[in-house]
C-alpha cells in the first residue's frame, strides 16, 4: 500500500475538531492581560494557556518581569479560559479520543501495545546494544508521518539526538518501504543534536514553541540518559543527578499532554545481578534512570536479541495493555516482522 506524506505546514493541516483545543497564550489579552507581560511568558517559553496552568507560581515568580500581583492575574485568567477542575468520567473518554497509535512498523509489535505508541502519553524502551532502539526511532520517524489509515498520525517529528546515532538516510530506505516521498519525509523531521544534559534540557524547554501550532505529534529523545551519565558521575552526584532528570521527564510528561504528541525515549541498561525482577531484564540487566524515569514511562517495552536475527520485544509495563511479548527484525525498511 503506498502512503502520501505532504509538507505539514499548520493545525489545521493535521488536526481534527476536538484537536483545536491548544489555546495560545495570546487569549489572555482577552481578559486584561497586557501584550508584554504574554511576552515574558512567551520569552520563558509558555506558549499554551495549558502551560500557564501547569507551572507552579513558584516558577512564573522566576519569569524575568512577572510580579506576584501580575501572576496572580495571570493564573486568574488562564483558568477562566481552560477547566482543570475535576470532569466526568464520560468528558474523560471524549479527551481521551484525541489519543492516537503511531505503528512502530511491526504488526506483531503494534499488537501487543495496542496499535502502536501513543500520543499524550511516554513510552520507554530499553536494551543493550543491536537490539533496534534507534533503528525504532527512526522508523517511527516515517510512520507518524502517514496516514492514520497506514497506522500513522499525520504529523511532524522532532528529534533529540544525544549520542549522534541519527542518520537521515536510514529515513529514505524506511520512506521508500512505505512508498512515500523521501524529501517529504526530511521535511517533517526536526533535528537538534544535545551536547550535553544542560543543553538536552533547553532544546526540551523550547518545544512549547514549536508543538504550539499543533502539526507535531511525535517527539523522541534518543537516548533519554546519555549525557546524564556522562555529566553526573558517581554516588555522591547521584541526588543532583535524578532531580535534573525528573525536572525533565515533568516537562515531557507535560509537552505530551498539552499537545496530543507521542514522547518515545530510548535507554541504556546496567548490569545489577541484585536488581529485582520488577525492573531487571532477564540476565541481570536495567535500564539506567532508577525508579525516576520507571514512574515517569507510562509505557516500557524491554528488548532483547533473539534467535539469528530475530530481536524480542517485551513489554513490561503498560496503563492500557497485559505483559506479552512479539519478535520482530531489522530490516532496510527499519523495524518489521518476522517474514
Amino acid at each position: 500500500m503506498v502512503g502520501t506524506v505532504r509538507t505539514i505546514e499548520s493545525d489545521q493541516d493535521v488536526l481534527g475538531e476536538a484537536d483545536l483545543s491548544i489555546l495560545d497564550v495570546d487569549e489572555l489579552q482577552n481578559l486584561g492581560i497586557n501584550a508584554a507581560d504574554i511576552q515574558k511568558l512567551r520569552a520563558a517559553g509558555i506558549y499554551a494557556i495549558s502551560t500557564v496552568l501547569s507551572t507552579t507560581r513558584r516558577n512564573l515568580l522566576k519569569v524575568k518581569g512577572l510580579s506576584e500581583v501580575k501572576v496572580e492575574k495571570i493564573k486568574e485568567a488562564a483558568g477562566k479560559l481552560m477547566n482543570v477542575g475535576f470532569i466526568s468520567a464520560a468528558d474523560q473518554a471524549h479527551a481521551r479520543r484525541r489519543v492516537i497509535a503511531i505503528s512502530t512498523g511491526s504488526k506483531q509489535l503494534d499488537l501487543i501495545l495496542g496499535g502502536g505508541i501513543k500520543t499524550m502519553s511516554i513510552t520507554e524502551v530499553f536494551g543493550e546494544y543491536r537490539c533496534g532502539k534507534t533503528q525504532l526511532a527512526h522508523t517511527f520517524c516515517v510512520t507518524a508521518q502517514l496516514p492514520k489509515e497506514m497506522g500513522g498520525a499525520e504529523g511532524k517529528v522532532a528529534y533529540i539526538d544525544t549520542e549522534g546515532t541519527f542518520r537521515p538516510e536510514r529515513l529514505k530506505d524506511i520512506a521508500d518501504r512505505f512508498g512515500v516521498d523521501p524529501d517529504q519525509v526530511w521535511d517533517n523531521v526536526s533535528y537538534a543534536r544535545a551536547l550535553n544534559s544542560e543543553h538536552q534540557m533547553e532544546l526540551i524547554e523550547k518545544l512549547g514553541a514549536t508543538f504550539a501550532d499543533g502539526s507535531y505529534r511525535l517527539l523522541i529523545v534518543d537516548s533519554i540518559m546519555a549525557q546524564f551519565r556522562v555529566d553526573y558521575s558517581g554516588r555522591g552526584e547521584l541526588n543532583e543527578r535524578q532531580q535534573k532528570l525528573n525536572q525533565m521527564l515533568g516537562r515531557l510528561n507535560r509537552l505530551s499532554e498539552e499537545y496530543n504528541v507521542a514522547v518515545f525515549m530510548t535507554n541504556q541498561v546496567q548490569s545489577d545481578p541484585g536488581a529485582s525482577a520488577l525492573f531487571a531484564a532477564a540476565d541481570g540487566r536495567k535500564p539506567v534512570g532508577g525508579h525516576v524515569l520507571a514512574h515517569a514511562s507510562a509505557t516500557r517495552i524491554l528488548l532483547r536479541k533473539g534467535r539469528g536475527e530475530e530481536r524480542v520485544a517485551k513489554l513490561q509495563d503498560s496503563p492500557d495493555m497485559p505483559e506479552r511479548e512479539a519478535t520482530y527484525i531489522i530490516g532496510e525498511g527499519g523495524i518489521q516482522d518476522v517474514a
